[in-house]
């Protein structure tokens, strides 16, 4: 993947922290890294905005019903995951 150098003004208080997380990675790919959270996290509230302005906001019911999807899904990947740490567990 081709990338190009920038300058970016970063506060020095902000900027000791992330070198400091961003250690092993670096910290060209840690911001790297940010920005394409930010940049999808951006796509994902301009799509939102769209299907509200197409289907109506939210209710609570339906937010309620999203969040209780999603916590099923965390406790399936939770359980996934134990297991898989345990079959690699006894293959060891």
């Amino acid at each position: 993947m081709a990338t190009k150098k920038v300058t970016v003004t970063i506060p020095e208080d902000l900027l000791d922290e992330i070198r400091t997380e961003a250690a092993e990675r670096g910290l060209s790919a840690y911001v790297a890294e940010a920005l394409r959270f930010k940049r999808d996290r951006d796509r994902l509230l301009e799509l939102v905005d769209w299907l509200q302005e197409e289907h109506g906001p939210v209710t609570l019911d339906e937010r309620a019903a999203a969040f209780e999807e999603l916590k099923d899904l965390d406790a399936e990947h939770e359980r996934r995951r134990a297991a898989g740490e345990h079959e690699a567990g006894e293959a060891a």
